[in-house]
């Protein structure tokens, strides 16, 4: 029992970095992806829509095995039909670490590019419920488009869209799971892989209480900031 607990915390900690790394880069992404699709550039709008129509329209798992296995095929397909034209080792060389990531960083890509897509939408919808006459008061009261954002705005929004969030980052700490469709060693995985060896379900049980202990964690981190930005309602 021991042993399992310990090789199960292992995959506990695969699936806290991949957690931790997912909000720490997709959170700050998607604000300019947010921003963009606010944005009255049809260009750049439509550009920012298929995106966020592929990464939302699209199963996660999907997208990891695409992220996964597309740089490989690319590459393949780039030596073989260009390496006659283009006769630079070096340069191939560069293609090939470019294009090259170990199974751990194409799980952390995925789903950084779709937890920001998820994000961007929480983050327009909370900007789009602001009234227009906050930003008319801030401009006759001489604040420029950004100190307006920054002070009068985004500490509104940020209390707005907090429940929202935290819904989404709590689907994420259960989705971490999804890493083990490419090999990845995490929570879910090592408890499956217990459980055939130990002809038992008790591993499964046991994955069961640590994701309960993460989202409660979670649920409290976020009633907490909550109660904390409740000066705003």
């Amino acid at each position: 029992m021991t042993q399992m607990l310990g090789i199960m915390l292992q995959g506990a900690g695969i699936s806290l970095e991949v957690f931790f790394l997912t909000l720490l880069f997709a959170l700050p992404l998607a604000m300019p992806i947010a921003l963009g699709r606010m944005s009255k550039n049809w260009a750049l709008r439509n550009i920012i829509n298929l995106y966020l129509l592929i990464m939302r329209g699209t199963p996660l798992i999907l997208q990891l095995i695409f992220i996964y296995f597309a740089p490989k095929y690319l590459y393949k397909f780039l030596n073989d039909n260009l390496s006659t034209v283009i006769h630079a080792p070096g340069f191939w060389q560069g293609v090939k670490f470019v294009l090259s990531y170990n199974r751990f960083t194409a799980v952390v890509i995925a789903f950084v590019l779709n937890y920001a897509a998820y994000f961007a939408e929480i983050y327009r919808g909370g900007i789009a419920s602001i009234a227009k006459g906050q930003y008319e008061a801030a401009k006759v009261l001489g604040f420029t488009g950004s100190q307006t954002f920054g002070r009068i705005i985004l500490p509104q929004v940020i209390k707005r869209i907090l429940p929202a969030t935290g819904n989404e980052v709590i689907t994420l700490v259960k989705d971490t799971a999804l890493a083990q469709t490419i090999g990845v060693a995490e929570l879910f995985h090592v408890a499956q892989n217990a459980a055939a060896r130990e002809f038992s379900t008790m591993p499964i049980f046991v994955a069961g209480i640590f994701y309960f202990v993460m989202n409660w964690v979670v649920s409290l981190v976020f009633a907490w900031y909550e109660k904390k930005l409740s000066y705003y309602s």
